[in-house]
């Protein structure tokens, strides 16, 4: 049976909210900062963490539905005077210019931030990263928050990449996926990988792997792995 709108929209509100403590359970958020969204599927709306509220307090009914252009949608009761995440702007530039993203995450995770702050891409050094992100991370352009323009950074260096994170100089990591689970998981990994790396460089320089060799490890991660 086909899933309406208004079920589309309660589900992913409790999917997004649930989602929300992977990223405290891995230490990549603290106090209120960060935020998850799902795109829902068949409609022009998102749904995305409210601005400010902390992630113990975080509930499905909290979490707010707009449009793609960063709108409060009526008619899928949204709480009186809850604003969506800061981020919203950018979410929502992102859902309307990359069709195949169903799912993002910000965060300031430490070790990534870290690489962000150098704005300096993470090195495909480990073969994790070759399944995970076909490559190095990359870092997009500087931008200030209120508007699209880390939406616009965000798809316009990840329209050269195959990697589903992207850290933003000064600023943080932004990751997408099919739906907002995937999106978590990048995120995750990006946090692992950017801490392994570092430790690596304090003992040396870390080796390359090569093209190929990446080709290879991301084809048969994303086609023939798991189940």
């Amino acid at each position: 049976m086909t899933e309406t709108i208004t079920e589309a929209v309660a589900r992913l509100r409790n999917e997004v909210a649930a989602l929300h403590s992977e990223l405290t359970r891995y230490g990549l958020v603290v106090w209120t900062a960060g935020n998850i969204s799902g795109r829902v599927p068949d409609a022009d709306l998102m749904v995305i963490k409210p601005s400010g509220v902390s992630y113990d307090e975080l509930a499905p009914e909290l979490m707010v539905v707009t449009d793609l252009d960063g709108n409060l949608a009526d008619g899928f009761g949204n709480v009186p005077g809850l604003k969506p995440s800061s981020d919203t702007a950018a979410h929502a530039y992102v859902y309307r210019n990359l069709d195949y993203v169903g799912g993002q995450v910000h965060t300031h995770s430490t070790y990534a931030t870290a690489w962000a702050a150098r704005r300096e891409p993470i090195p495909c050094v480990l073969t994790m990263m070759g399944d995970e992100f076909g490559g190095d991370i990359p870092v997009g352009p500087f931008a200030l928050i209120g508007d699209d323009s880390i939406g616009r950074g965000i798809v316009e260096t990840l329209s050269c990449s195959r990697s589903p994170a992207v850290l933003m100089a000064n600023h943080g990591v932004f990751t997408v996926g099919k739906d907002a689970r995937d999106a978590v998981k990048a995120a995750v990994m990006c946090e692992e990988v950017a801490k392994t790396i570092h430790i690596a460089r304090q003992l040396g320089n870390p080796v390359p792997i090569h093209q190929d060799d990446i080709d290879h490890l991301y084809e048969r991660y994303q086609n023939v792995y798991g189940q």
